[in-house]
Parts: structure tokens; C-alpha cells; sequence
């Protein structure tokens, strides 16, 4: 005998609510609805909550892969000029044009001429921040000419842009995630109105005694069956041995 399959996406789910809330919904006489009344009036209900959360979630993805390749320009750009102003920062001091102990206002090592890791977005966070108040306190305590190409007027405005743009997509990241886990909440429903359903219908056609009328008729209010290899040759060889018997003169 073939098994039936439940279904394992969201779109078989809501196919398999459709397809019984509308052979229901199709029966002239509510009496020969093979799945109880109280059971449709439930799939009425949930049914419109389940594909709004799934719209709901699939925008909320479809928003943050879309903003992801703007948030990543962003982070390039604010990488490349943190990382360049604390190389034109070295070779000043390289040059002379600065001491080596102008690295502690940006809190760098005063023997260390190496651009710390910046791959990280938090480490781009960190940085950016240090590099824009160390450039400010270095002036401010005559610690000589502003650094320029890049000025820091163009580290803060890039590195800003990156914040807000961190900030932003973190804040679509995390609606993506609600909204999935209030998908999933509702696929546990989902599946359990599914069995229901289907035990039901299974129970009100079991003294159909042709097995394929049966499946057939289940079929109407969207069971799933599979056959296992090679059961569905199976089947119609016996079918028509069956019909073979029966025109038989005896």
C-alpha cells in the first residue's frame, strides 16, 4: 500500500489546507464533509494568519538581502579609509614629521607601525571611533599638523555612513529573525491541523472497499500518497487479474 506524505515546506502546507477548506467548501450538504466542522472553521481562521506571516517573513528577508549590498559597499569604504589613515599615520612618523608616542592617541602600540585587524564589523566599530577621537585629542594637545589624504573630516563621514548603515541592517537582520521564528511557531500548528484533517478523512472513507476509489476520493481533500518502487506496477498487474477473473465463464 502507498503512505502518505506529509508535507515539509510551507507552500505543500498551504496547499494542503487549501485543498481541504475547499472541498468544504464545494459540498452543497456540510453533513458529507469528511473532516469535522469545528476542524474548518479553524482552517478558516488560521490559514489567513499563516500566509501573512510567511509574506510578512519572506519581505523581511527579501529587505535584508537587498540592503546587504549597500551595507556592504558601506564597510568597504569605511575599512579602506580607517586602515589609510593609520598608514599615512605611520609613514609621517616614518618621515619624522611625528613621534612614534603620537600612535598612543589612537590607541595604538608606540612601537607598532602595523594597521590593526579591521575585518570584523565590530573591530571596523572600535577602530573608527579610536582613530576619530585620538585625531581630535592629538590636535587639540599640539601634537602637531592634522593628517591629511585622508583628512580625518572624510575617516568620520565614511565611517558614519558605516555606523548608521551596521545599525540599520542589524535592525533588519533581527525582523527577519522574528518574523521566521513566527513562521515557525505556526508551521507546528500547521502540521498538527494537517494530521488531524487527514486521520479524519482517512477514518470517514474506510469502508470504501476499492483502494483506488478510496485514495482518490482522500486525494480530493489534498492527502499526499507515495507509492513505494515498484507498488504501483504491483497494483495494476493485480487490478487486472482481478478484472481477468471476473469475465471468466465460471
Amino acid at each position: 500500500m502507498p503512505y502518505r506524505r506529509l508535507p515539509n515546506t510551507d507552500a505543500a502546507r498551504i496547499r494542503a489546507l487549501k485543498a481541504a477548506l475547499r472541498k468544504g467548501e464545494k459540498l452543497d450538504d456540510i453533513n458529507t464533509l469528511a473532516y469535522s466542522f469545528p476542524l474548518k472553521q479553524k482552517i478558516d481562521v488560521f490559514l489567513t494568519k499563516f500566509e501573512i506571516a510567511i509574506t510578512n517573513s519572506k519581505a523581511a528577508r527579501e529587505k535584508q538581502v537587498e540592503n546587504s549590498q549597500k551595507f556592504s559597499e558601506l564597510t568597504k569604504k569605511a575599512r579602506l579609509y580607517i586602515s589609510h589613515f593609520i598608514q599615512v599615520l605611520n609613514f609621517t612618523i616614518a618621515r619624522g614629521e611625528l613621534k612614534p608616542q603620537a600612535r598612543t592617541f589612537y590607541d595604538l602600540d608606540e612601537d607598532d607601525s602595523k594597521v590593526p585587524s579591521l575585518l570584523t564589523e565590530q573591530e571596523l566599530l572600535t577602530w573608527g571611533e579610536k582613530v576619530i577621537n585620538g585625531e581630535q585629542e592629538r590636535i587639540n594637545n599640539r601634537g602637531g599638523n592634522p593628517i591629511y589624504s585622508p583628512a580625518i573630516a572624510l575617516v568620520r563621514v565614511n565611517y558614519e555612513n558605516f555606523k548608521q548603515g551596521y545599525e540599520f541592517q542589524k535592525r533588519l537582520q533581527a525582523n527577519s529573525a522574528r518574523f521566521s521564528a513566527e513562521v515557525a511557531q505556526f508551521r507546528d500548528e500547521a502540521d498538527a491541523l494537517i494530521v488531524n484533517i487527514w486521520n479524519d478523512v482517512e477514518k470517514y472513507f474506510s469502508g470504501v472497499k476499492d483502494e483506488e476509489e478510496k485514495r482518490y476520493m482522500c486525494e480530493e481533500y489534498g492527502l499526499v500518497y507515495v507509492f513505494r518502487r515498484g507498488e504501483k506496477e504491483r497494483l495494476k498487474r493485480k487490478k487486472d487479474a482481478d478484472q481477468i477473473t471476473l469475465k471468466l465463464p465460471f
